[in-house]
């Protein structure tokens, strides 16, 4: 497959013009907000701090009231997944309804310096919550279910991430490892670009970087694009050049950085989710081999969780 024709396939395929749920609203702004302009941003936190209040504006209103103009609104909504500002508005209505139904108003999450442990866990565990369910509101299930597909069939699999989400590139490695996939985590630079240039068409290439343009997960991924491999970004920036490369686009949320978490960590969790939803679906799909082979792994590994030495009588 040529460049040229990737890039149109990759511009098309699991892009429906289908406008987002109004529940994954607010998870589209946190994740987008920080690509946009500072216009732009007024305008998206605006739709996400009062939907009900910006539901009843017409675009000229909501213009006048983010100090912007009805070109910058327009812009701003179809960035979020809006065909036009008639679709933010409809949504806007039913992010407005769904919150007076009685869900919990959102909370601060940051963490002191002075914060009790207690106080630490909470906050922690809210921003894990948040995270979490951002990243489910706003994950193109039809990118996903693409991705899905390439793996399965698969001859080869190579991931690569850098520091935190190298992490969660082994994390994924090791479990294609246990259904019978050929699979290979690189963190080395190097080392993942002496690889890719190995991959062709039926071989998969996953690139996983929170802030989309790690140079040293990027070229990698690039070198697999040209050489023909199905590639597949994990990224939170939809925006970020990671994303020119990659066939399928997988986009992850966030909790707020702050001094004591900062983005690399907190971008664990919603990589960990879909780094699991891959998975599932990949085991879904080859269930005949990978039942067995699950079966195996943990029948081989069995043992070392038995206590040594047998039971004294």
């Amino acid at each position: 497959m040529t460049q040229d024709v990737k890039e149109t396939f990759a511009g098309q395929v699991g892009r429906p013009d289908v406008p987002p749920a109004p529940a994954a609203l607010a998870a589209k702004v946190r994740t987008l907000a920080p690509s946009m302009t500072r216009s732009m941003q007024r305008v998206a936190e605006a739709v996400a701090g009062d939907p009900a209040g910006c539901a009843a504006l017409t675009v000229t209103g909501l213009a006048e009231l983010t100090g912007t103009s009805e070109a910058t609104v327009v812009r701003t909504a179809r960035l979020l997944g809006y065909p036009g500002y008639r679709d933010l508005r409809l949504a806007l209505a039913g992010l407005a309804a769904h919150q007076q139904s009685g869900r919990a108003p959102s909370v601060t999450a940051d963490i002191a310096v002075d914060d009790p442990i207690a106080d630490v866990v909470a906050k922690l565990a809210y921003d894990e919550q948040q995270t979490l369910a951002d990243t489910a509101a706003g994950l193109d299930t039809v990118q996903l279910g693409a991705a899905v597909t390439a793996l399965a069939a698969a001859r080869r699999i190579d991931v690569y991430g850098i520091g935190a989400s190298g992490l969660v590139a082994q994390d994924l490695v090791q479990k294609l490892l246990r259904i019978g996939l050929i699979a290979h985590a690189h963190s080395d630079p190097h080392l993942a670009v002496t690889n890719a240039v190995q991959l062709r068409a039926k071989d998969v290439a996953i690139a996983i970087t929170h802030s989309g343009s790690t140079g040293d997960v990027i070229e990698p991924l690039r070198v697999a694009f040209e050489h023909g491999a199905t590639t597949v970004a994990i990224t939170g920036r939809p925006d970020g050049p990671v994303t020119q490369y990659a066939d399928h686009i997988l986009t992850t949320s966030t909790a707020r950085e702050s001094e004591l978490r900062p983005a690399a960590m907190s971008s664990r969790t919603s990589q960990l989710l879909v780094v699991d939803c891959l998975f599932v679906g990949v085991a879904q799909r080859t269930y005949e081999t990978a039942a067995p082979a699950l079966a195996a792994s943990y029948e081989a590994l069995a043992h070392r969780h038995r206590p040594r030495g047998g039971t004294k009588r």
